[in-house]
């Protein structure tokens, strides 16, 4: 399968601007493992996840089969990144008490990524699969957020985009699933900061490429005018959908639903 690559393009906007996972996940599936010595983050961008699981595991890789995004993830103790393919990880069988796959999981080839969780967990380890969808900050700005996201760009994402919409309802998942708590990212953004976090979506950057314009400066004008003081700032959440499964063997400890 040709790696599908969506966001080299905006390597240096994903980096600045997509929002950081809650420590509070993090925590909760460290606790769930068979042990926190190894954390594999999968597709992992430039490390928004690498580094946030490097407080609860001895040690982090990063994964990702983009040179550009590898190359704008930021220096993190405890955490190595390696370019390669989620279904062609550079680790060794057995080492991972966790994989994590953070808004990236609907682009892989599945068969060929379960396939190597399972080679590369330790008995009783978690695949952890994580993704959002829309942000919210009030009805009337996610109002013109959806307009943009459906309507101005919609016909630019592939199809794959549908996976995460439906919230991995429908995702194949072959593993014994373990029920997990409702969690959130939060930011607090002024206008600009929103419009750069709109910005690098996948979906824009194919519109720009398509259209040879930039769909960005007519959503800023009708965000503000309901922003008013664009210095102004305002709580931005994206609620997450979270899917645990453990991978192989079974250490039910009764923590798990």
């Amino acid at each position: 399968m040709t790696f599908k690559d969506h966001f080299s393009a905006q390597a240096d906007a994903y980096a600045r601007f997509r929002p950081q996972y809650p420590d509070e996940m993090f925590a909760w599936l460290a606790t769930r493992t068979p042990g926190r010595r190894l954390a594999w983050d999968s597709a992992t961008g430039n490390g928004q996840a690498a580094s946030g699981l490097r407080a609860h595991f001895r040690a982090v890789v990063g994964t990702d089969a983009s040179p550009r995004q590898i190359a704008r993830a930021a220096a993190t103790a405890g955490v190595r990144y390696a370019v390669c393919r989620s279904e062609a990880a550079a680790l060794r069988d057995g080492v991972a008490d966790l994989v994590f796959v953070g808004q990236a999981v609907h682009w892989l080839d599945l068969p060929a990524f379960y396939e190597e969780v399972g080679r590369v967990t330790r008995p009783g380890g978690l695949l952890a699969v994580c993704g959002y969808g829309l942000l919210r900050i009030d009805p009337a700005l996610d109002a013109i957020v959806r307009v943009f996201y459906h309507d101005t760009v919609g016909p630019y994402w592939p199809p794959e985009r549908r996976i995460i919409e439906r919230g991995y309802r429908d995702l194949p998942f072959p593993f014994a699933t373990i029920g997990a708590p409702r969690f959130r990212m939060r930011r607090r953004w002024r206008l600009e900061e929103l419009l750069g976090y709109l910005g690098s979506w996948s979906a824009v950057a194919r519109y720009r490429a398509a259209r040879r314009s930039d769909p960005l400066p007519a959503l800023g004008r009708a965000l503000a005018s309901v922003w008013a003081d664009p210095t102004t700032v305002r709580e931005v959440e994206w609620p997450l959908h979270l899917l645990v499964g453990r991978v192989a063997g079974s250490r039910a400890d009764g923590r798990e639903g």
